[in-house]
């Protein structure tokens, strides 16, 4: 997904609320905006947006001298969300299909986006999972999801934000552990899930977690580390999260599923949904470009 002109004001807004994480300093604050669109006029507009987030986050971090301004709000949202965990399996326990509410909690995760959101409290976050659990949800792909899951050997889940990955180890506890292996950032980029995360959700001694070697929001496969890319191509099916996955892998010739909410217009157009829909999508360039390996194997290029 190439980046449009509407992005531009979201990258400002973001850097100003990272700058303000790191630092009390106004001045610093001034400095960030300024340096930040002198970045995004010099950046081609046809990378996808975590292109060029990856850049601004770069470049804020060294602005700041903090290696990690959304620390604070990350650990407070991984609290928060452990709070909730017990309500979210009774939740999916009592449900009457607990696949289809277990995607609805996940997809509730990355509506809460705890990270950004510092006001929001517990009960707050409840109103959010109940509205999840009874909103209209297009679960067409529910079905073929399940499927490629059973037929799948090799299971790439890309995690999103900190806090929301508690939401996803609802999810992850209704798919085949030894299929699984759950991504998170090689290091800190906004409120991004990082391995200290993964390990205070719990998920490390639930399936295998591993990084991708980036400090991109999203998936950008060419700055991801050669390890991340040699799985990310065995791999039979990609669990994506999130909008920054959807931006940056939404070309990708590959068995991609993606679960958000589409929470800005830019994307709403791109996947032809209403603004705050609820997501499971297969990539519409599955099947595109693929190739046979062997009389049983099938990997993308990509």
């Amino acid at each position: 997904m190439q980046t449009y002109l509407d992005c531009f004001p979201c990258f400002v807004r973001q850097a100003l609320d990272a700058a303000r994480f790191a630092t009390d300093d106004e001045q610093v604050h001034v400095r960030v905006v300024q340096e930040v669109l002198h970045l995004a006029a010099r950046m081609d507009t046809h990378q996808p947006p975590p292109v060029i987030g990856q850049h601004v986050h770069r470049l804020i971090r060294n602005i700041t001298e903090k290696e990690d301004p959304y620390y604070e709000q990350k650990h407070r949202s991984n609290e928060l969300a452990l709070r909730l965990y017990g309500e979210l399996e009774q939740d999916v326990a009592g449900a009457a299909d607990p696949l289809e509410a277990a995607v609805r909690l996940a997809i509730a995760g990355n509506i809460l986006d705890f990270g950004v959101n510092s006001a929001l409290d517990y009960a707050q976050a409840e109103q959010i999972i109940n509205a999840a659990l009874d909103a209209e949800f297009d679960g067409s792909e529910l079905s073929a999801f399940s499927d490629a899951v059973a037929q799948a050997r090799d299971i790439l889940y890309l995690g999103d934000n900190a806090g929301e990955v508690v939401f996803d180890r609802v999810l992850l506890e209704r798919l085949p552990y030894d299929k699984v292996t759950f991504v998170v950032k090689g290091s800190p980029v906004i409120n991004d899930a990082t391995m200290a995360d993964a390990e205070a959700a719990g998920l490390t001694d639930l399936v295998e977690v591993i990084t991708n070697g980036s400090d991109g929001p999203g998936t950008i496969l060419e700055t991801c580390s050669p390890q991340f890319r040699e799985r990310f191509g065995q791999a039979d099916l990609i669990i994506a999260k999130g909008q920054g996955n959807y931006e940056s892998l939404s070309e990708v010739q590959k068995s991609i599923f993606f679960i958000l909410k589409a929470k800005c217009p830019v994307i709403a157009r791109d996947l032809g949904c209403t603004i705050g829909e609820m997501i499971l999508r297969r990539n519409a360039k599955f099947g595109i470009g693929f190739i046979a390996e062997d009389e049983e194997t099938t990997h993308a290029r990509f």
